[in-house]
């Protein structure tokens, strides 16, 4: 938007009509004679100037470079023939009701997009980069390159993503994942552009540059969402052009139906003037836009990414849920409860696995990684690793060709587990790793998945929200399933073990059955089903490319309570959308019903007109008081924009 140094220039121009319309209603109602008649002109020209000249200006650029018909051009009109038929003061009140909805509509779709512009300040615009030869320089961000080294100090902001190379402290994550709480970070563990480093002084090797960073692609994101058009947006483009073009046409006819009806010219124009205004579609057009940017906003600031309007509408008419469970609704954080080895020591065996599962980005890798280097055994160094979907990973080592997975792969491998003590812990409920060379076993692990603290309040709020299905589906054995399944509370027949990828699109497109269906996983194994369901939801995926690309909606957060927060939102906003259409709708009618048969005056059809779009604008704004989980959301998010800011100007840079 156009600015005069800090001033709005349509809060200008509005104020501008303002200003003649009272100068009209002094001439008009408070100034007799000649004084009158030149208020009534001055107050005039400058309400006609400042309202309607940059009215029909982008009404003529809209029909000359895009041949639409505009909306503003239905108003400068009526303003016009209003003037041209002795009546000024309407046309003036009609500039300057509609010049003051029109600078409140553009006002509030910018509030809509302002998370984003939030999120861009809060980039940093340097980084403190190591030498080689151990001496740290002031750069500029974006010269970042994948590799270098940055120096992050307490209080200072992530100038881009990266892996903490040394150091230890905890970070706000809260304008990236919604995260209200510090979260520890150690050597190893990735770390976010834009969020702020609270204690410690951290090395971090850069693994994304500044254009390709996690706030790089939410901002793309939000940007491609907010010009996606749902299918009510898009009907009601659709319908507003044509009937724009239907309520020129039909004050035409009125025009000359009255004059031919015996009415003077003067009366004709005024009553095509009345309907042009009565007609108009405002409220329609600007209803949908409305309640979407403000829900897609909403939802950016708790961390939900929705990919367009269609997504968000989309989720709105879901019913059934089909959850992924490594990852989803369990936290992935295995622990080790059981070790049996075959002809080698614990140690060694650990360290084998561990070298093997370091190459693996499943949950559960992630998990045996950190607890076999909690022991203090250093991973061997593996080397030509393959993961197999759904089975386990290969490599090979000094030793030659290792592998490690599921009792799928154990068979695919020809080393049947028979001997008693693997049978069991594989006959409990957790999760058995095993591994081996070849054909030859050297053991296995048994490990503990643990459910979300969220999940189960998840399930219940996404119940309370009229979801009729919940299914599980996991790729473990079904002991490990039902045990996690019953502690969710699921119906058996509503827990889906021992899945390969192919299993779990096969189910998700039998689910589609019975309407819409949701898939929520982390995105790397479940790609293909979260591109089958009707809306795929990419759990904590703030940095996860293949969730970003492969979902409609991405949770930035692990907590799974804003799955159920995000469905409500969406569930919120289709309802808003109907409001406003219906309510458009009916006040249309009234002002149509009038201005034909019961000679609504002028005025009143502004009032009625404009009135109607400042409400439906005002009641799609109710969205932006709505957002995912507040207290993690909307506060957070302001609260450490601050935070940084006086961080930055408390703490010296490095030289």
């Amino acid at each position: 938007m156009k600015r005069l140094g800090d001033i709005d220039l349509a809060i200008v121009l509005t104020g501008l009509t303002v200003a003649g319309l009272l100068v009209m209603m002094a001439g008009e109602w408070l100034v007799g004679g000649e004084s009158a008649h030149m208020l009534l002109i001055g107050g005039a020209a400058l309400a006609y100037g400042a309202g309607g000249v940059p009215a029909g200006w982008r009404a003529l650029e809209s029909l000359f470079k895009e041949h639409v018909l505009d909306i503003d051009l239905l108003m400068v009109v009526a303003a016009v023939a209003a003037a041209v038929v002795g009546a000024p003061l309407e046309g003036g009140v009609l500039l300057a009701l509609f010049s003051i909805s029109t600078t409140l509509e553009e006002r509030a779709m910018g509030r809509a997009r302002r998370a984003i512009e939030a999120l861009m300040a809060l980039r940093p615009e340097t980084a403190l980069r190591r030498m080689p030869d151990g001496r740290v320089e002031d750069i500029p961000a974006a010269e970042l390159a994948v590799g270098d080294v940055v120096v992050l100090r307490p209080g200072a902001r992530v100038p881009a993503d990266g892996v903490i190379a040394s150091g230890r402290g905890a970070l706000d994550e809260a304008n990236i994942t919604g995260e209200s709480m510090p979260v520890s970070k150690e050597p190893g563990e990735q770390v976010f552009e834009a969020t702020v480093n609270l204690d410690g002084v951290l090395d971090v090797r850069v693994s994304r540059t500044v254009g390709e960073s996690t706030v790089a692609r939410m901002i793309k994101l939000v940007t491609e969402a907010q010009a996606a058009r749902a299918p009510s947006e898009a009907f009601s483009a659709w319908f507003g052009q044509r009937y724009t073009v239907a309520v020129m046409a039909g004050a035409v006819i009125a025009f000359l139906a009255v004059w031919w009806l015996g009415h003077g010219w003067h009366e004709a124009l005024y009553r095509s003037a009345t309907l042009l205004v009565a007609a108009s579609p405002c409220a329609i057009v600007i209803s949908v836009p409305a309640a979407i940017l403000s829900a897609l906003s909403a939802a950016a600031r708790g961390g939900v990414l929705f990919k367009g309007g269609v997504a968000l509408e989309n989720l709105a008419a879901v019913r059934t849920f089909a959850f992924d469970k490594t990852g989803t609704l369990t936290t992935g954080r295995a622990a080790i409860s059981d070790v049996v080895t075959i002809g080698i020591d614990e140690p060694a065996f650990l360290a084998q696995l561990a070298g093997l599962e370091a190459q693996s980005e499943h949950h559960i890798a992630d998990a045996l990684r950190r607890e076999i280097e909690a022991r203090g055994i250093r991973p061997t160094v593996v080397a030509d690793v393959r993961s197999i979907p759904s089975e386990g990973i290969v490599g090979r080592d000094a030793e030659g060709k290792i592998w490690a997975g599921n009792r799928r792969l154990a068979e695919r491998m020809g080393a049947v587990p028979e001997i008693p003590a693997l049978q069991a812990i594989a006959g409990n409920s957790h999760t058995v790793i095993y591994l081996g060379r070849g054909q030859r076993l050297l053991g296995a692990v048994s490990v503990a998945d643990t459910i979300r603290k969220s999940s189960a309040d998840a399930l219940e709020a996404l119940r309370r929200n009229g979801v009729s299905r919940i299914i599980m589906m996991t790729g473990d054995r079904r002991p490990v399933a039902d045990r996690i399944g019953g502690e969710l509370g699921l119906a058996p027949d509503e827990i889906h073990a021992e899945l390969l990828p192919e299993d779990k699109v096969r189910l998700v497109g039998a689910l589609g059955d019975g309407g819409k269906v949701a898939y929520v996983g982390d995105g790397v194994n479940d790609a293909a089903a979260l591109a089958r369901a009707d809306v795929g939801i990419a759990m904590g995926a703030a940095g996860s490319e293949v969730a970003l690309q492969a979902a409609d909606v991405a949770l930035l957060s692990e907590d799974m309570e804003r799955l159920a927060d995000a469905h409500r939102l969406a569930q919120r906003t289709v309802s808003i959308i109907r409001q406003n259409l219906a309510f458009a709708l009916g006040a249309m009618a009234v002002l149509v019903t009038g201005g034909l048969f019961f000679q609504l005056p002028l005025p009143l059809a502004v009032l009625g007109h404009e009135g109607g779009t400042v409400l439906v604008v005002l009641n799609g704004l109710r969205l932006l008081t709505d957002p995912i989980r507040r207290d993690r959301g909307v506060t957070v998010h302001a609260a450490v924009g601050r935070q940084a800011l006086r961080h930055r100007r408390r703490v010296p840079r490095l030289r």
